[in-house]
């Protein structure tokens, strides 16, 4: 979608909506109950109508008013999730928010890890009441593959291919719902929350049981974070129908869990023990199928969230390719293939569905927990008059959120340790970054343009500096042609004086629109310096080296510039002058006194760095004329140590003197 189309109403959008947000909420029903229940071994009344009615009230509080009501209308210029939230309170120079927007993004990469692999284990799974033998992890290896290769074709096409097919999943959801509930409706009694305190305060073990009803509510956060691939529009018109249909399942399972005499055989989950017998077979494709969606949904939202992390700094530049003309639809490849490998890895560790539930949940109520505490926070700052009614709002969310959270604590002994290490290792990363950024912003990162152009024309007039190139290209992060990075500054009059017939500094400009290339000429020295902003639209290539020749003969063709190269031997047999680009690469200097923790942040910049694009990758360029140069920068106090000179002697036979080795004295 477009971002005009994201804003309107159709058909159309909202297919595309139901294929791309709902999969991971809309597959909870696969095993919701399977976990309440004990893996099918508890079907007393009272657990049955308390989960029940708790997971009727966890989708209301928390999917439907707490992300669909107040969430969505949180965006950061379209783009939803808690990087949004945390964009939106850091300029507010509120410092603090980092903390729970970093928590939220490593247990978010850590679900994303786990979401996949539960997801389609639990549906392939079903296909074990038909063919006992069926070799499910081998088929669960071959679709998780399947889907992760098929995200570099967007999620446009994604949504068109997967709508249709999540229509009839909730349609089919809600049907299996209807007929049980006719047989049993006194279930619909559920909606009375009484049912649910019932549980957590008589009912023996029932606290820990909302552990399992949380998962109800998994994928909730996708609401969000998906905000910017469909629109919030698009994403709440599609809510009202899918809720209905979500709750009519789960009130069909309970109604057939109460049914009398029911019992669950051999590999039977509560799910397809609803399903008639002479259905099964399309269930479980269909399922499967829809599991896939659910994973799809996780996936898209990852790619979000890593790129809001990168436009935030919070993350080393990674390629990001943009499969439609709607800049908020995305495709990551390194964040793919990541999160491939650690969904087998999973599947690996763990082999069955039900010995992942242990680690499903906890990560998950952990983000929402964050999400919470940064929502309500931006809207008490956004709206001071109202200040009162969120604040009783957010703390009754907080309220249920913390009761989750302590319950999911048993998870942690049953496979709950996996997602707190993966988590935690996330987090670790994240933050030494943020650190090390930090840092790095100690140094005066940008220098007057009126301060270089002297010292340009002193080395252009110093005929004993050699010609380096005829020109000479710097890219540049600064947007403004009256200053330039101080790295550059460095580079060009810290070490060996640097001269060329022209150097240019180029700024790249990421447009909002997805085709169209601009330029404009700022000039800094009369056919010597000049500034170059080149805007280009988000899917254009960045050809670096073609757009800057193109640039120069359209000076030379309207007698801006000569065209003549700097080296008069090989004139009169080139005819285009050479170019040299130089990108910047800037490393703490030895002589920084770096602590322990400081030390760490810096291992792990270098680290994060050398996963991302490489420096003439990361501006287009060809590398064949590319020089990287490295530039030392104070980010800290410096090492002092004074000498002291034990020595000296300048008489014309210094053969026959004997200097002592010098002593240091360290201040």
């Amino acid at each position: 979608m477009d971002d005009a189309t994201r804003k309107k109403v159709s058909a159309a959008t909202l297919l595309v909506a139901i294929g791309i947000v709902f999969g991971d909420i809309g597959t909870s029903p696969l095993y919701v109950f399977q976990a309440i229940t004990g893996n099918g071994k508890n079907f007393s009344p009272d657990l049955i109508m308390g989960g029940l009615s708790a997971v009727i009230w966890t989708l209301t509080l928390i999917a439907t008013i707490k992300y669909i009501y107040f969430a969505l209308n949180a965006d950061n210029k379209g783009e939803g999730g808690i990087f949004a939230l945390f964009a939106l309170l850091k300029s507010r120079r509120i410092k603090w928010v980092i903390i729970p927007a970093l928590i939220g993004c490593s247990t978010l990469l850590a679900d994303g890890f786990i979401t996949p692999a539960i997801s389609i284990s639990s549906a392939v799974e079903g296909i074990e009441n038909i063919f006992p033998k069926f070799p499910v992890i081998p088929a669960v290896v071959g679709i998780i593959v399947l889907l992760f290769t098929i995200q570099q074709f967007g999620t446009s096409a994604i949504g068109k291919a997967f709508g249709p097919v999540m229509v009839i999943w909730f349609l089919f959801l809600g049907y299996l719902g209807l007929i049980n509930i006719m047989k049993n409706p006194e279930v619909l009694k559920a909606f009375n929350p009484y049912y649910a305190y019932n549980l957590v305060v008589n009912v023996k073990g029932g606290f820990w049981v909302l552990g399992a009803v949380f998962l109800c509510t998994t994928g909730a956060e996708a609401l969000y974070s998906d905000l910017g691939h469909c629109g919030k529009n698009n994403i709440r018109i599609s809510w009202s129908f899918i809720s209905i249909l979500l709750l009519m399942n789960y009130l069909g399972q309970s109604a057939l869990c109460l049914s009398d005499g029911f019992v669950l055989q051999g590999k039977q989950t509560v799910f397809y023990s609803m399903v008639p017998d002479g259905m099964l077979p399309f269930a479980i494709v269909l399922a499967t199928t829809a599991a896939i969606i659910a994973s799809q949904a996780l996936i898209t939202g990852v790619f979000s969230l890593m790129n809001e992390a990168i436009k935030l700094n919070l993350w080393t530049n990674l390629k990001v390719k943009y499969p439609t003309d709607h800049q908020g639809q995305i495709y990551i490849p390194f964040i793919n293939w990541f999160l491939m490998a650690g969904c087998l890895l999973v599947i690996a560790v763990f082999k069955k569905s039900t010995a992942m539930e242990g680690t499903y949940g906890l990560a998950i109520t952990i983000n929402m927990v964050m999400t919470s505490i940064l929502l309500g926070f931006l809207l008490i700052l956004k709206y001071p008059k109202r200040k009162i009614a969120f604040i009783a709002v957010f703390a009754i969310l907080l309220a249920v959120e913390g009761i989750f959270l302590f319950s999911n604590i048993g998870k942690i002994a049953h496979g709950g340790w996996f997602t707190l290490v993966l988590a935690s290792i996330f987090f670790v990363l994240l933050f030494m970054y943020f650190k090390a950024r930090l840092l790095r912003k100690r140094i005066t990162e940008y220098v007057p343009m009126e301060k270089i152009i002297p010292m340009i024309n002193a080395i252009n007039a110093d005929d004993k500096i050699p010609y380096e190139a005829s020109n000479l290209v710097y890219p540049t992060r600064s947007d403004n042609p009256n200053k330039l990075d101080a790295t550059i500054f460095h580079s060009l009059f810290k070490k060996r004086p640097r001269k060329a017939g022209i150097i240019w500094f180029l700024h790249f400009d990421i447009l909002n629109e997805p085709w169209g290339v601009h330029y404009s000429v700022h000039e800094v020295i009369d056919k010597s310096c000049y500034y170059i902003g080149l805007h280009l639209g988000f899917k254009e290539e960045l050809r670096t080296e073609f757009v800057m020749r193109q640039i120069k003969l359209k000076m030379i063709e309207k007698g801006e510039l000569t065209g003549e190269s700097v080296f008069n031997s090989i004139k009169g047999y080139i005819t285009e002058t050479d170019f040299k680009f130089i990108v910047l690469n800037s490393r703490v200097a030895t002589n920084n006194l770096l602590t322990p923790s400081q030390i760490i942040a810096v291992k792990t910049y270098r680290f994060i760095k050398s996963t991302g694009l490489k420096p003439a990758e990361d501006f287009g360029l060809d590398k064949t004329n590319v020089v990287v140069e490295h530039i030392p920068i104070t980010v800290t106090k410096q090492y002092s140590q004074e000498l002291i000179e034990d020595w000296e002697d300048y008489s014309d036979d210094r053969t026959k003197i004997h200097l002592p080795p010098i002593k240091k004295q360290v201040k």
